[in-house]
């Protein structure tokens, strides 16, 4: 980061921002893509991109543009969400079709389909090809994007060795984070057709979202492709092995079947979030839920192989000492 050629990004100025998105845009096949500060960013310009005032976004009813961004679609592109229910975030087509408005002038207007992979709130999971293929192919037919909170893409093609440009090739835009599992300190990325990024790049201005010589920022984001990204599927052995050891004990509640990347959920019968959070910091382990009566744990570079199961061996001793 010291030692990056920077520039004015506010001017496309930038050397290292502007290799960075080539770089990222390469690798989904996409024809730019736009650096902004945050996830959440990312995805509200592109919602922003896609729907006008008093539109309507199908999504998954835990998603995290619904969720986690401050109801955000409803002040920027002043569009409402229509959540589907799911059990790991997959949207069904039929739902998907059903939830799809008729042109009557008193319902609002379907603009556009977001899906999130993986998904956070369902534990991690990995939508599959087959899946999204056929979202693909139901937008098509009726005329929507498709957009993608990808803010862990990368995890979810380690987990099914899926090519990047596979994931491209199936959405208008997609949101792509260089702070989760890629472990940079800062930034997303936007992708699309370069129209899109032009527009984009309006948007990221006026909520303030331009920078000036963020090259040091997008000299992190590269280090992070090239010796973090490689080894993503480490991460997602270490979740694995974390949830086979906390699941043994009898006063865990944990679904395996939803720990297909870097993240574990599980339930804990018979104690307070407050106390169990409590009693883990006090051992060294730092945790928190994703919903009420629900822990999440997430797996990064910076946790080894003896740190996940010297968390699952505090887990255990906390809920064995607890009455």
């Amino acid at each position: 980061m010291a030692q990056a050629v920077v520039g004015d990004d506010i001017y496309s100025e930038d050397p290292t921002i502007n290799a960075l998105q080539d770089r990222v845009a390469a690798m989904f096949g996409k024809e730019a893509a736009l650096f902004v500060p945050s996830g959440t960013m990312g995805n509200q310009i592109c919602l922003a991109l896609h729907a006008r005032t008093g539109d309507e976004i199908i999504a998954d009813a835990d998603a995290h543009i619904f969720h986690y961004e401050n109801a955000a679609a409803s002040v920027i592109a002043r569009a409402q969400i229509h959540g589907i229910r799911t059990e790991d975030g997959s949207l069904p087509i039929h739902e998907v079709r059903e939830a799809v408005r008729p042109p009557a002038y008193y319902y609002p207007r379907t603009s556009l389909v977001a899906v999130e992979n993986t998904h956070n709130r369902h534990g991690g999971t990995v939508m599959s090809m087959e899946r999204i293929a056929a979202l693909r192919a139901l937008c098509d037919e009726l005329g929507l994007p498709l957009h993608c909170d990808g803010a862990r893409i990368w995890n979810a093609a380690a987990a099914t060795s899926t090519p990047y440009t596979d994931y491209g090739a199936m959405f208008d835009t997609m949101s792509v984070c260089l702070s989760k599992g890629l472990g940079a300190p800062v930034g997303s990325l936007i992708l699309g057709r370069r129209a899109q990024i032009d527009e984009a790049r309006r948007w990221r201005k006026m909520l303030g979202g331009g920078l000036r010589q963020s090259g040091v920022l997008a000299a992190a984001a590269m280090y992070a492709l090239d010796t973090i990204e490689p080894h993503l599927r480490r991460d997602h052995e270490k979740a694995m092995l974390f949830a086979h050891k906390v699941s043994k004990h009898q006063r865990v509640e944990l679904e395996a079947w939803r720990v297909q990347s870097n993240i574990v959920m599980f339930r804990v019968i018979g104690v307070d979030d407050h106390t169990f959070i409590r009693e883990c910091v006090q051992r060294g382990l730092r945790i928190a839920p994703i919903k009420p009566g629900t822990m999440r744990a997430v797996f990064y570079h910076q946790v080894s192989m003896d740190d996940a199961a010297a968390a699952g061996d505090i887990v255990d001793d906390v809920l064995s000492s607890l009455p």
